[in-house]
């Protein structure tokens, strides 16, 4: 089986997701660090311009974003499962919300505690990012709001363990707990505890411990080099196709953008190659790799006929 290589830096909240999950299934893997900030030289030919973090890859298909690369991992290695039976709904739903507002919150009290000693070319990159102007003094005015917001939403996390169980859906861990790992890690990692709003939350603190113990998995090192030499002499795997009759009324063959809908809004063109409510992939080919397929999920990216 093909090494799964994550392209990641250690201060990353969204790789510390996945690495979570590699050390839930005990996985080894390849580590490949790249850049905080643009230029990412060795990455942006294996995405063809997506800028987010993590990006995994095996051999010649390249996963963006952590909900692809989940599912892509229990695809692969099934053991563990990440969405439990009977809760996969749950699992997914849990995992959406934490991605796409716990996350924001716990980003907000992060920024607003470190943001002013941060150099100016993060501030740049992170404005370019967004979308909009990082002004350091305007995050620390809003991180009690941040705060705020991440104790409502960590109320609910509380109250979910309040019956004493050691996870969220139960006895196991499972993808609603790595995501909600991730933006509790990024807090707790950079400003420590019992800053404001854990010491309101003990079962929270606690449950992140036990979480922390399954670790990383089992990582070594690999040059971004490497990584592209990987993906040169990879074939990618077969596509699982476009959904006839999916809403969207696109099909195989056609060449497409997709792009994120929140930050990042970089597009991603290629010829579409698979499509269903969990997945898009498109088929891209340059000359310094030939033929690599990219993944994205369905949720949280914006599909459209290229120009």
């Amino acid at each position: 089986m093909a090494e799964i290589i994550l392209h990641h830096y250690p201060t990353s909240p969204f790789s510390e997701k996945v690495r979570v999950a590699f050390g839930l299934k005990n996985l080894a893997w390849r580590s490949v660090e790249i850049p905080v900030i643009m230029p990412k030289p060795d990455l942006m030919p294996l995405t063809g311009g997506y800028r987010k973090t993590p990006v995994m890859q095996v051999g010649a298909d390249i996963y963006c974003d952590t909900q692809i690369i989940m599912r892509e991992l229990q695809r692969r290695h099934p053991e563990l499962p990440l969405t439990p039976a009977g809760h996969e709904g749950v699992a997914e739903a849990l995992a959406f919300w934490a991605d796409r507002t716990l996350f924001w919150s716990a980003v907000g009290i992060v920024m607003g505690a470190i943001g002013d000693s941060l150099p100016e070319a993060f501030h740049k990159d992170r404005s370019a990012f967004s979308g909009r102007p990082v002004d350091p003094s305007r995050l620390k005015a809003m991180a009690p709001v941040a705060r705020d917001q991440l104790y409502a939403g960590l109320a609910h996390v509380e109250a979910m363990l309040a019956d004493g169980r050691a996870f969220l859906l139960g006895g196991l861990p499972s993808l609603a707990d790595v995501a909600v790992y991730n933006p509790v890690w990024f807090v707790l990692k950079r400003l420590g505890s019992p800053v404001p709003p854990f010491d309101k939350v003990p079962k929270v603190v606690a449950w992140a411990e036990r979480l922390g113990r399954f670790g990383n998995g089992r990582p070594t090192d690999m040059a971004p080099g490497e990584a592209l030499d990987i993906a040169e002499r990879s074939e990618p795997d077969t596509p699982a196709g476009v959904d006839d009759g999916d809403p969207s009324g696109l099909k195989a063959g056609t060449h497409v953008s997709v792009t994120p809908d929140d930050t990042g809004k970089v597009p991603v063109t290629g010829e579409l190659v698979t499509l269903n409510a969990h997945e898009i992939a498109v088929r891209r080919t340059s000359e310094r790799l030939g033929t690599v397929v990219v993944h994205f999920p369905r949720a949280g990216f914006v599909l459209s006929p290229a120009d």
